[in-house]
């Protein structure tokens, strides 16, 4: 299990994203950053997460906002996803675990008695000093961005 705390520097992160660039969290330097975890591309809670971003998204880069999406699926799929639903900001394909490892939400879940490994659906507000402003773990996809929002107004 990682130790991501609020207050504490996030841990650095670089993957390529549905276009093929490469994003790392340097490149967001001096902004907040909205870093969701989402399970599964084009399943109902990840595309409600999703799409609840892209509808608010220019109120978030309004307030200076970057907003990253990351999954364990590959670019392919996440090429995919992104022209389906016309989503506007990147998302990492985290194949190798590294990302979903250091932030602590590659973690043992359970369905229908059946335990596997998976993304837990979390997100991480991460200040301008790179520091994890705020976290909230098995985040309902619907109020993800309200709670980012919120925090950034308080």
């Amino acid at each position: 299990m990682s130790d991501v705390t609020v207050g504490k520097k996030a841990p650095n992160f670089s993957g390529k994203t549905q276009d093929g660039s490469t994003v790392k969290l340097g490149d967001f330097k001096g902004q907040h950053v909205a870093l969701f975890f989402y399970p599964k591309d084009d399943t109902p809670g990840c595309t409600k997460q999703a799409c609840s971003f892209r509808d608010s998204y220019a109120d978030l880069t309004e307030k200076g906002v970057a907003v990253v999406g990351i999954s364990v699926d590959p670019v392919a799929s996440h090429e995919k996803f992104a022209a389906k639903f016309d989503l506007p900001y990147p998302l990492i394909a985290d194949e190798d675990k590294k990302i979903v490892d250091a932030y602590g939400v590659w973690v043992e879940k359970s369905m229908y008695g059946r335990k596997y490994m998976g993304t837990e659906r979390s997100c991480f507000l991460i200040g301008p000093d790179g520091k994890v402003q705020a976290i909230w773990r098995k985040v309902k996809p619907a109020e993800n961005v309200k709670l980012v929002l919120k925090e950034l107004d308080a």
